[in-house]
Parts: structure tokens; C-alpha cells; sequence
């Protein structure tokens, strides 16, 4: 198949809807909003394609969008702009050197999905039940920079899709003591510059294939990705004042074995 066959990939607005709605839905839960993606395309017969892939990490950008629209003044301020610097070389960095291999090799696989998702929600459960919470909270700019470099660290983990960037950011952060709400926050500030290199090196690598119906599918998935995560960014960070992340790990359990049991 040629590579314009492989970017000539039809996707009716109804898919474009639902997958920018899932991914709004699930950007900045602990669930993997990527291996929802994936799980969702095979669910809906979308054939795995370059197109498809780079339409994943687009609409995600969409999502992170909404950070930028609620979070507009603190990315204004020096103090956390040079934190989430350092958190981003890390991602950065093992991001550019292992790309080839994430699209030609891991976002259209389910197998590895599924193992990530049902690890990842045994981790979260476990991790909840030993952790003791730090109650006081922190502004974000009072984060050190070693902090915030470690929590790139684990950002990076969520390369490999099903894992979840919230989820690996979040947790990373908690394990060296930083308070919940405002490692929540840190994740959604750090998602910023880590999504928007992510598309725009695909955009690069990827525009110039593009017909005018996957452009159209792109700006639907986008745009609902977006307001859809507005929301979804508030229930969050109300949800983490009195609960904890458990019922994330048992709902990834959950969903990695029906797909596993009733779908493949």
C-alpha cells in the first residue's frame, strides 16, 4: 500500500465525534486517553493507518487546548513556565528518539493496550491503599525543579499507550511528596508543551498527505476534544478533593478485561 493510500483513510463525522468525545473525556483521567483511542477505533471498524494515528495524537493537542483556555495566566508566569521546562526534557528527549517506533509499531496495538491498562489500574489500587495523603496543598510554582524533572521522567512512561500521562505524571508526583491537588494541576500545565510537540512533529512529518475529507474529520475531532475536556478538567479537580484513584484502577481492570474477553 502506498503512503498516500495509507493517509487516504475515510472517517465519517459520526467517528470523528465519538473519538474526539473520548478523548476529551479521558485526556487528563488516570485511564489512558491513547488506549481508549485504540480500543474505540477497532469498536468502531476504523482501519489502523497513519492517518488514523496522527489523527489521535491531533485531537489530544485539542484536548490539552482547554489547559491553555483555563490555565492561560498561570502559563504566563515565569516561575512555572521554567518548571514545566524541566519537566518537559525528559518526555522531550526519549519522545523524539523512540516516535519512529511508537507509530509504526505501538499505537494500533491492542495487545499491549489492554496489559497496560490492567497493570496500570492493579498500580493505581495498590498505590492508593499504601500512600498516605499529603493534605496541605502547594502552588505550583513552589514545585522544585527536581521534582519537576522527575515527573517528566514518569511522563515518559506513558509513551507506551494505555499507560496514561495523568495517570504515570500524577503518581510520579505523589511518590516524592508532592500534594495531590497541585501534582493534578502540574499535570495539566505539563501536558501544554508535551502534546503541542508531539503534534506539531507529526503535523510536520504527516500535513502534506492529508486529503480534504481526513482534514475535515481532524477539525471535528479536535474542536469536540476540546470542549469536551473543559469539563472533564473541572470534574477532576473537584473529584480530588475527597476521593482517592481507586475507582480509576478498578475501572481500567474492568474495561481491559471486557475488551480482552468480549471483543478480541
Amino acid at each position: 500500500m502506498s503512503n498516500s493510500q495509507l493517509y487516504f483513510i475515510p472517517m465519517d463525522i459520526f467517528q470523528a465525534l465519538i473519538l474526539g468525545v473520548i478523548e476529551g473525556v479521558t485526556e487528563f483521567l488516570p485511564v489512558s486517553s491513547t488506549g481508549h483511542l485504540i480500543l474505540a477505533s477497532e469498536l468502531l471498524h476504523i482501519p489502523s493507518s497513519e492517518f488514523l494515528k496522527s489523527f489521535e495524537i491531533v485531537i489530544q493537542f485539542g484536548a490539552i487546548l482547554s489547559v491553555v483556555v483555563l490555565y492561560w495566566r498561570e502559563l504566563l508566569k515565569v516561575e512555572i513556565l521554567k518548571r514545566l521546562a524541566v519537566g518537559f526534557i525528559p518526555t522531550g528527549i526519549i519522545g523524539l528518539a523512540v516516535y519512529p517506533f511508537l507509530k509504526s509499531y505501538l499505537l494500533d496495538n491492542s495487545s499491549i493496550v489492554l496489559f497496560a491498562l490492567a497493570l496500570g489500574g492493579v498500580v493505581l489500587i495498590a498505590f492508593e491503599l499504601l500512600y498516605k495523603d499529603t493534605p496541605e496543598e502547594l502552588p505550583v510554582s513552589q514545585i522544585t525543579y527536581k521534582q519537576s524533572f522527575i515527573v517528566g521522567l514518569f511522563q515518559s512512561i506513558a509513551i507506551i499507550p494505555g499507560v496514561s500521562r495523568s495517570a504515570a505524571t500524577i503518581l510520579g508526583g505523589l511518590m516524592i511528596g508532592i500534594p495531590r491537588r497541585t501534582i493534578v494541576e502540574f499535570s495539566f500545565l505539563l501536558a501544554v508543551p508535551t502534546m503541542a510537540a508531539a503534534t506539531g512533529l507529526d503535523l510536520l512529518k504527516s500535513a502534506g498527505s492529508f486529503s480534504t475529507e481526513n482534514a475535515s474529520a481532524l477539525a471535528i475531532g479536535f474542536v469536540v476534544s476540546f470542549i469536551v475536556a473543559l469539563f472533564s478538567i473541572r470534574f477532576l479537580l473537584k473529584f480530588v478533593r475527597n476521593h482517592t484513584f481507586i475507582g480509576f484502577g478498578v475501572y481500567r481492570i474492568l474495561i481491559a478485561a471486557l475488551f480482552f474477553f468480549v471483543v478480541l
